[in-house]
């Protein structure tokens, strides 16, 4: 990363501020792009690849109200966005911008120093309030939070 990239504003539509100050915008790809600046990186959490974008992208294959297919791969992808978020504009997206995603951001809350307990309703107040859709979803993130030091899956 370098000083000239502007970060996300805090109050921009779908902008998560982790416990850190790390900023994540999370967004549903069935609506427009919002505007202000684009990404600098991308979170694709779809059931098949996405069409390409002009910022670099990663695609973790996740089908709609599932989990995602590669638990080891997604947490990889999760650890690198909480990195990466220090210092660039990343988005992490679905269709919707609410299940998928909302469990994504609630993962990075985890890693980010939340309760995994209280990670939920983090992602619903800060986030949309509602996130995090099914109920295999949050005990994917209760798993999650076991495996996230363990080096498991």
């Amino acid at each position: 990363m370098t000083d000239s990239i502007e970060p996300w504003s805090p109050d921009a539509p779908g902008v998560l501020r982790l416990p850190s100050g790390r900023l994540v915008r999370g967004r549903g790809l069935r609506h427009p792009l919002p505007d202000g600046p684009a990404p600098t990186y991308a979170v694709y959490l779809l059931g098949k690849e996405p069409p390409e974008v002009p910022w670099e992208a990663r695609w973790l294959r996740w089908p709609d109200f599932r989990l995602p297919a590669d638990r080891a791969e997604a947490a990889e992808v999760f650890r690198d966005v909480r990195e990466r978020a220090a210092g660039e504009r990343v988005e992490v997206a679905c269709g919707g911008g609410r299940g998928r995603t909302g469990t994504a951001l609630a993962c990075l809350a985890v890693l980010d120093g939340v309760p995994p307990e209280e990670a939920v309703a983090y992602v619903r107040r800060h986030y949309d309030r509602h996130a995090v859709e099914t109920p295999w979803q949050r005990r994917y993130l209760k798993s999650f939070a076991v495996h996230r030091t363990s080096g498991g899956w």
